[in-house]
């Protein structure tokens, strides 16, 4: 098979060594990324782990007009006081043919290009229909194009999300993606055309898709760059602190959260390890937590209190359904359906390959007051928060 083939040669240039704890380590020769979501807040940080660990590194950085100033500022950042290789914002649009490029730049680039990180996409859960398919599918079919047209590429890593598993219950493997399965948002649907759309271009580029489950701040500091996702449950206990807090539904379900620095190491791993070639990855917790018990955790460390009862899930999505209720409580519906999944995401492609490395991710329980303290002290910067219709 010629894909094999392709494949066995384009991690040549990659050497396993081991450092001093018996751990293997990477060592590259010169390369040239391509990021699109840049200035994104994981963009940035997996840029800046591989502008530290390969300063000689070239990053050419896609950027949409409308972000051009906030990737002037990050990309000073990115290089100040270091040594790095050609750090270039390219003005370009994934909705559009060509990625919006000129053709001669488009050629140059084509040319030189020897990794591909697509993580531009539209991740807001309440995302309209036609938005979500504009960026997620179509600039995903423009993305695949562009980059089955560079001539020395040696990954291709697409993020996906754990949730184009849609509303399937029980275990879901990284090898499975059409089950059947429905949707509960235009997000997951869209994610999910837009992996099958990745899963055919496996067999002509050596390609990582990386499918994250719900990220939260930094496990170690708590940075994060707008409150969303689980964030609007903070919201949510920031309006009723003063009262007693309820729990919301009685379910077993668990929920998989996953600090953003996980995300990060586990990444530039397998984006750059030869295991990584023609993978899928759950970038999700081996041992999530129950949505009750994760709820209380966030309940304890931002208000001191503990949920003393229990209101149905069906009251508060009504009361949600309310756009005056919803606005003022500055909290999107679709997001306690993530409290309520009985899906169980299995890691053992990611765990085994990330091994190797030491990389594993943290417990839920350790780096929650920290992920809750950013969120107190960052809550009122408009900056933060995510505008809720």
């Amino acid at each position: 098979m010629p894909g094999v083939e392709k494949r066995r040669q384009t991690d040549a240039a990659v050497r396993i060594e081991f450092n001093t704890q018996g751990r293997e380590t990477i060592c590259l020769a010169k390369r040239t990324y391509f990021f699109t979501g840049f200035p994104g807040f994981l963009a940035t940080r997996i840029i800046d782990r591989l502008i530290a660990e390969e300063p000689g590194s070239d990053f050419e950085l896609l950027v949409h007009p409308s972000a051009m100033e906030s990737a002037r500022l990050r990309a000073e950042q990115l290089s100040e006081g270091r040594k790095t290789g050609r750090l270039r914002l390219i003005e370009g649009d994934i909705t559009k043919p060509g990625l919006g490029l000129a053709s001669a730049l488009s050629d140059e680039l084509h040319e030189t290009v020897t990794r591909v990180f697509h993580l531009a996409a539209v991740y807001d859960l309440a995302v309209p229909e036609a938005l979500a398919q504009s960026v997620n599918v179509t600039g995903t079919r423009n993305v695949n194009a562009w980059v089955l047209q560079c001539r020395q590429i040696r990954r291709y890593v697409y993020f996906s999300t754990a949730y184009v598993s849609g509303d399937r219950k029980g275990k879901v493997l990284e090898t499975e993606l059409a089950c059947g399965q429905g949707f509960k948002n235009h997000y997951e649907r869209t994610k999910y055309d837009a992996e099958v759309l990745v899963q055919y271009a496996r067999d002509r580029v050596p390609t990582t898709i990386i499918r994250p489950g719900i990220v939260l701040g930094d496990s170690n500091t708590g940075e994060t760059e707008k409150f969303d996702g689980p964030y609007f449950i903070m919201r949510f206990l920031d309006k009723f602190s003063r009262f007693p807090i309820p729990y919301i539904g009685r379910g077993k379900a668990t929920i998989n959260l996953v600090p953003v620095d996980y995300i990060v190491d586990a990444t530039c791993w397998l984006a750059r390890h030869p295991s990584g070639a023609d993978q899928v990855y759950h970038l999700a917790d081996p041992s999530p937590y129950l949505a009750r018990d994760a709820f209380r955790l966030i309940s304890e460390s931002l208000s001191g209190k503990k949920p003393r009862f229990t209101v149905p899930k069906s009251s508060i999505y009504l009361m949600l359904s309310v756009p005056a209720f919803r606005k003022w409580v500055q909290v999107e519906r679709e997001t306690l359906d993530y409290f309520h999944l009985e899906s169980d995401f299995d890691c053992t492609h990611a765990l085994r390959d990330l091994e190797p490395a030491g990389i594993w991710c943290p417990d839920f329980a350790d780096y929650i007051p920290r992920a809750v303290d950013y969120y107190k002290q960052h809550r009122n910067d408009p900056r933060k928060r995510i505008p809720v219709e």
